[in-house]
C-alpha cells in the first residue's frame, strides 16, 4: 500500500493538479492547517482524506503529523504546488516491487517567474520524497534536512524523473513567503543564542549571492537567475536584521573606516568569482591572460 502525504493552506489553485497526478497511489493524506478557501472541498472530490493541523507557517511539523496518520508501507511526500509525471510515478511503483532500498531522493523541477531554472541553485534540487515506513522522518526547524534510516539512491534525472515544481509565481507571493520564513529563522538563531553581528549585514547577503550567481552560475539563467540571486541575498540581509531586532536593536557603532575594509574585501570576493567564471568562457589567448593577471592582481588587493 503506498500512502500521499500533502500539506495545504490555501491552495485551491493547485491542489487538483496536485491530486490528479496521484492516481496511482491507495491513499491521499491532507494535512490542512487551516485553509479558508476552497482547498478542502476540492480535496474532498478526491476521496482524500483531511486532517487538520495547527498554522505554523513551514511545512515540517505537518509533514511528520501527516506520517502518523499514513497507513502505507510505502510513503509518498509531495507539496500541493507539485505534481508527479506518469512516468516517475510507474518508476516508483516498480521500486516498492524490487527494492532494496528504504528511501528514494528525486529531483525538482523548480518553476519560477515563468521559467524553469537550471542552476542558481535550484536543479536538479534533489529531495527525500519517497521511502518505507518509518525509514524517513523531519525536524521541526523550518527547511530542515529530513532524518533517515537504511539505505538511499537517487532517482537518476533523465526524461521526466523529476517532480514539477510551481514555484514563485510572481513577487508579491516570493515576499510575503521571505517575510513569513525570515522571521522563523531568525527566531531559530536566536533561540540557538545565535547572536548578531553587524559584520553579518554585509558577508551573509553576499556569500548568498555569490553562492546563486557564481558558484550555482546562476548566470546562466540570465535575468531569472541574477534577480534569484539578489532577491535570495536580500532574504539572508533581513534575516540577520530581524535577528538584531529580538535583540532590541542593540546599539553597536562602525566607523567609515571599517565600512571601507569590509567594502573592500567582500568587493575582491566578488570580483574573484566574476573573473573565475569569465576565464570559463571560450575566450582567446589574450583573454584568457588578461583575467588571469587580473585574478591575481585582486587575489593580492
Amino acid at each position: 500500500m503506498i500512502s500521499a502525504v500533502i500539506h495545504t493552506y490555501n491552495e485551491e489553485k493547485n491542489i487538483e493538479r496536485c491530486l490528479s497526478s496521484l492516481a496511482w497511489v491507495d491513499e491521499r493524506i491532507i494535512i490542512d492547517m487551516g485553509s479558508t478557501d476552497r482547498t478542502c472541498d476540492k480535496a474532498q472530490q478526491f476521496k482524500a482524506k483531511i486532517f487538520s493541523h495547527p498554522y505554523t507557517g513551514f511545512v515540517e511539523p505537518a509533514r511528520n503529523f501527516g506520517l502518523s496518520k499514513a497507513k502505507g508501507d510505502w510513503i509518498f511526500i509531495i507539496d500541493a504546488d507539485e505534481e508527479i509525471p506518469k512516468n516517475l510515478a510507474n518508476r516508483l511503483l516498480v521500486e516498492t516491487q524490487k527494492s532494496s532500498y528504504d528511501y528514494y531522493r528525486i529531483a525538482r523541477k523548480n518553476i519560477i517567474f515563468g521559467k524553469w531554472i537550471k542552476h542558481t541553485g535550484w536543479w536538479p534540487d534533489y529531495q527525500v520524497r519517497f521511502f518505507r515506513r518509518g525509514a524517513v522522518s523531519w525536524t521541526e526547524k523550518i527547511h530542515g534536512v529530513p532524518l533517515t534510516k537504511g539505505q538511499g539512491i537517487d532517482i537518476e534525472v533523465s526524461g521526466d524523473m523529476h517532480l514539477i515544481h510551481y514555484h514563485y509565481q510572481g513577487l508579491d507571493q516570493y515576499i510575503n513567503r521571505m517575510n513569513r520564513y525570515t522571521t522563523i529563522s531568525s527566531k531559530d538563531l536566536f533561540v540557538s543564542n545565535y547572536r548578531f553581528k553587524k559584520v553579518q549585514l554585509f558577508e551573509m547577503p553576499i556569500r548568498e549571492f555569490i553562492n546563486r550567481y557564481f558558484i550555482w552560475e546562476g548566470y546562466k539563467d540570465g535575468i531569472h537567475g541574477l534577480a534569484l540571486s539578489l532577491l535570495q541575498s536580500f532574504s539572508e540581509l533581513i534575516t540577520y536584521l530581524k535577528l538584531w531586532e529580538l535583540e532590541n536593536f542593540i546599539e553597536e557603532k562602525i566607523t567609515l573606516a571599517e565600512t571601507e575594509k569590509i567594502f573592500s574585501k567582500e568587493s575582491r570576493s566578488i570580483q574573484h568569482w566574476l573573473i573565475n567564471c569569465l576565464l570559463q568562457q571560450p575566450h582567446n589567448l589574450f583573454e584568457e591572460m588578461y583575467w588571469r593577471l587580473k585574478r591575481k592582481l585582486n587575489f593580492h588587493g
